[in-house]
């Protein structure tokens, strides 16, 4: 939990610092890739985990890793977190840097679960009703889940709305047994 939190504040003094400096939408596209490469390298969280690796031996691999791909406010991000030894955050940094810059750009995260995955016209279309319902843009994550039957489950922030057929068949059950 305090992990987390550290992570926010961290996440919140990027945003401040990126936004001075005018460079808040290509820090995103940075905590973007730095999210996503850190979550799908096991190897590379076990080595930022690693008390034992040295601190400039974890600064080598990331800039190996990341290096001109990234702009000065993600590199000077990378040096506070050695110095503060917090290098193990960087992903939870990151991925909590993507959620702020989300919230302040009016942007959210819409959560569809059906049975099959959706096509580009469905995931647009979705998106489209997301708009009209909550006036605010979303970002679509999938989530692919054969036991619904069909149809879908959209889920945004607070708001769930189920077309599943499983739900339907689950009502008509009780409907049945009362």
């Amino acid at each position: 939990m305090s992990n987390n939190r550290a992570a926010i504040r961290y996440a919140k003094a990027i945003l401040s610092l990126s936004e001075e400096q005018k460079s808040s939408e290509a820090t995103y596209s940075d905590m973007q890739l730095i999210a996503t490469t850190i979550s799908e390298s096991e190897e590379l969280q076990l080595v930022l985990d690693n008390p034992i690796v040295k601190s400039d031996d974890k600064k080598k691999t990331l800039i190996a890793i990341f290096g001109s791909q990234i702009n000065e406010v993600s590199t000077k991000l990378i040096d506070l977190l050695i110095e503060n030894k917090r290098l193990a955050s960087f992903g939870s940094v990151a991925t909590q840097y993507i959620a702020l810059y989300d919230e302040l750009s009016g942007k959210q995260e819409a959560v569809v679960t059906s049975a099959i995955p959706l096509t580009k016209v469905l995931s647009t279309q979705v998106l489209a009703k997301v708009k009209e319902l909550t006036g605010k843009e979303a970002i679509l994550s999938n989530i692919v889940n054969p036991a619904i039957l069909g149809g879908f489950i959209l889920r945004v922030g607070d708001i769930q709305y189920d077309a599943s057929i499983a739900n339907k068949l689950s009502v008509l059950k009780r409907h049945f047994s009362a």
